[in-house]
């Protein structure tokens, strides 16, 4: 009875298929030279002569993922400003960026969005404008009239990440793409300020163009 058992043992096991060991872009099924690649198993997929009679075709999958509660990214930006006493133009010495966005895949792609981001707030902070003359027409209606950042504007930015990883989410990921545009134009504007305050000026509205800086000094001069 107990060789028959074996030999039953043995026969079940001859009719189990071998796993499909799925790795390094291919499925394997038995020896190695037997793989074939993922984009095989998808063309298959769509080919109904290879397929089982009740096997529908297509290779396809849809999940949805609600995250249980909000997601605060964080960081610290810290600016070092020149501001030319004579024409007002400001020259942006360093930026340090650090941005806490949980856990970054991949840093590449995090750094560009923030140093693309910085660009667009130092556009915020120092050139852009949107002006209408008296009747509410509008005068910067091409990029000829409205100041745009360009390479002279921005500087290199030093950029650091931090890793606290969100609760919230399987990647313990958080947001980045806007950390540059929302702290870079107060650590810009407050650089500004600080370099004017000895001159009495403690607040100028944006964007700070070298005339409106240029006013605010001569103003200031005037007044001592």
């Amino acid at each position: 009875m107990a060789q028959q058992r074996r030999g039953l043992g043995r026969g079940l096991g001859a009719l189990i298929p071998d796993p499909i060991r799925l790795g390094d872009g291919n499925a394997v099924r038995g020896a190695a030279a037997r793989g074939v690649t993922f984009a095989q198993v998808a063309a298959a997929a769509y080919q109904p002569g290879r397929l089982p009679r009740e096997m529908e075709l297509g290779l396809d999958a849809a999940a949805t993922f609600a995250l249980p509660g909000p997601v605060f990214p964080s960081g610290a930006y810290v600016t070092v400003v020149e501001v030319e006493r004579e024409t007002g133009a400001v020259r942006i010495l360093a930026l340090v960026a650090v941005d806490d966005a949980g856990r970054v895949v991949n840093p590449f792609l995090a750094e560009a969005q923030v140093v693309g981001a910085v660009a667009q707030g130092i556009g915020e902070t120092l050139l852009e404008e949107a002006v209408f003359d008296e009747t509410g027409q509008p005068l910067t209606t091409t990029f000829g009239e409205y100041a745009m950042p360009r390479a002279a504007n921005t500087p290199a930015v030093h950029g650091e990440f931090v890793e606290t990883l969100s609760p919230f989410n399987p990647l313990g990921a958080k947001g980045v793409g806007e950390a540059g545009s929302i702290a870079a134009p107060p650590a810009v504007a407050n650089a500004v300020m600080d370099a004017l305050a000895p001159l009495g000026i403690y607040h100028l509205d944006l964007p700070l163009r070298p005339e409106r800086i240029w006013r605010a000094i001569r103003d200031a001069e005037r007044r001592t």
